[in-house]
């Protein structure tokens, strides 16, 4: 499937829906809801380091005007800033979970296993006085938590507050606020410990898989076998319990869980999981808990590839808005690759942008009356 097959899989009527649904679009002549999402996905994809400069440059191409279809486009970079700052970030919202769900069913994932994590961004004091402190350093934090599902992501949320530095805190309102994960299994590291976001889980019929700490305490262990260990297994479980837990303040929870306790085969070292599935076999569900690492490779992949360190925008609004652009372009390129079985993201994401130009160019030359199909042979990848 070429790049631009991938996203002609977006229903075009889709941006009008979702302007009128959130009044993206109320009062304003030029740089619509739908322009500026085209604008910063074309900009994000043709430019290392965006920039406002850089956008204001794309609006005027002949190349980006082809891409939207549009004739006539203008706008200056402080137009361009103030309606990133201003426009609703809801429709950008609820563009990515549209898209979510469209590629979500293409690639087969509705019942993929799910990862959630958090990764910073950060900018000296001087340049951002609103994100939350960690350590001592001169330096401001965003929060970015991420679920994905499958092989693409399926929410965000940014957290600037100081009190999110705690993981506890910003993971569990993240699970607690992704409808995806319903009914589905998510894996998270050690950040969650809090009993009564288990329950709120369990209660929701959010399946999960948390490393907890050895020293996690069941009231009235009920002690289950353990089965076969499979060829591949990296650990040996020591340990399967099924039990009400009870949290540090002598509370029980209300719900009945597992406590599976194992060493690792390299070192020794002790680990522990907690989760609220409670017929699995063990061993299956540490192999699922492996999978976690998966989501520190998408984290690599959207600093390295995606630039997602970089802040356009340092407003509130302005930074939810290039979130969410970042997941959608996210979602189009692992798609991408998912689809064509390609290796390695720098070539992939290199490969989509030269498929989208080559669709670009071959609409330019039909409207010169020309005909693209004389030179297929230099549009071919083969």
């Amino acid at each position: 499937m070429t790049a631009g097959e991938l996203i002609k899989l977006i229903p075009p009527e889709i941006f009008q829906e979702l302007a009128a649904e959130t009044k993206v679009d109320t009062q304003v002549k030029k740089l619509s809801g739908e322009v500026i999402f085209k604008l910063i996905l074309f900009s994000m994809l043709n430019s290392n380091k965006l920039s406002l400069r850089v956008m204001e440059t794309y609006l005027q191409s002949a190349s980006f005007k082809s891409f939207t279809h549009y004739d006539i486009l203008e706008g200056r970079y402080n137009s361009i800033r103030d309606r990133i700052c201003t426009i609703n970030s809801e429709y950008f919202e609820k563009l990515f979970e549209v898209i979510f769900s469209i590629y979500n069913k293409q690639l087969k994932e509705e019942n993929a296993l799910s990862k959630v994590d958090s990764t910073y961004v950060s900018l000296a004091t001087k340049l951002f006085t609103e994100g939350m402190v960690n350590g001592a350093n001169d330096k401001r934090f965003v929060k970015y938590t991420i679920g994905v599902k499958g092989s693409i992501p399926c929410s965000v949320k940014v957290f600037k507050e100081q009190s999110y530095i705690s993981e506890d805190k910003a993971l569990s309102k993240a699970v607690e606020e992704c409808n995806w994960l319903e009914e589905n299994i998510v894996v998270i590291d050690a950040g969650i410990q809090s009993r009564k976001s288990f329950d709120k889980f369990s209660s929701s019929k959010k399946w999960f898989i948390i490393r907890s700490k050895p020293a996690i305490r069941v009231i009235k262990p009920i002690s289950l076998a353990v089965g076969e260990k499979p060829k591949n297994a990296t650990l040996t479980i020591i340990s399967d319990q099924r039990g009400k837990l009870i949290s540090g303040k002598q509370e029980k929870t209300d719900n009945t869980y597992r406590v599976i306790k194992a060493t690792l085969d390299n070192n020794g070292e002790m680990i522990c999981f907690v989760t609220n599935l409670l017929e699995e076999d063990a061993y299956l569900i540490a192999s699922w808990y492996k999978q976690r690492w998966e989501i520190e490779i998408f984290f690599k992949f959207i600093k390295q590839h995606l630039n997602v360190k970089h802040l356009v925008s340092r407003d509130d609004n302005g930074i939810k808005v290039m979130i969410y652009m970042t997941m959608i372009l996210a979602i189009l390129i692992l798609a991408y690759k998912k689809i064509n079985r390609l290796k390695g993201f720098k070539i992939t994401k290199l490969k989509f942008e030269l498929e989208l130009e080559n669709e670009i160019i071959k609409e330019i030359i039909k409207l010169c009356g020309g005909d693209p199909s004389r030179a297929e042979h230099l549009f071919s990848s083969a």
